[in-house]
């Protein structure tokens, strides 16, 4: 039994739908039609505390993949590329970025004297781990309408569909 306290902005389109096209199924519709639109506003919301500290959220990305991977907080040019999944060019857009800002700089790979590794500054390092303490109190907020178990379920159900993705993926 489904019982909604009120009727969302999907819940009108879809009901636009079953009026013109009785024929289709939009269930599934309803589901990507409200995660992207919650994406939409968790992203703003997400945006403004980089924003506080000049990041984006890809420079974000990038300083908070530095900072977990421990001491000495330096990664190859690869491995932040198959962390944040992203392009060849899009990564060195980014790395030149916080280059500029003081954030991280690249340094020769001590294991590999034709490569290089890209570390945070000391800089880097004080500005992330403001910033992720700021965020993790943000996503807390923002998780706010959702009861300890409703969280619970919607990981349970959110890791099992992204699971069947990654599993197709490396398949």
């Amino acid at each position: 039994m489904r019982h909604h306290a009120v009727m969302d902005q999907v819940d009108r389109i879809l009901q636009q739908w079953r009026l013109e096209r009785p024929d289709l199924h939009t269930g599934p519709m309803g589901t990507m039609g409200r995660l992207k639109r919650l994406v939409d506003h968790l992203s703003d919301e997400l945006a403004q505390v980089y924003a506080a500290h000049a990041l984006t959220a890809a420079g974000f990305d990038v300083l908070a993949t530095l900072r977990r991977s421990g001491a000495p907080f330096a990664l190859t040019p690869s491995q932040l590329i198959s962390w944040t999944m992203v392009a060849s060019g899009t990564m060195t857009n980014r790395l030149d970025r916080l280059e500029a800002a003081g954030l991280i700089e690249r340094r020769r790979n001590p294991d590999d004297g034709r490569g290089s590794m890209v570390a945070l500054t000391p800089r880097g390092l004080t500005l992330i781990d403001t910033v992720v303490a700021e965020h993790v109190a943000n996503q807390h907020r923002l998780m706010q309408a959702l009861s300890p178990e409703q969280r619970d379920q919607l990981d349970a159900v959110l890791r099992a569909w992204l699971g069947s993705f990654e599993a197709a993926k490396d398949a």
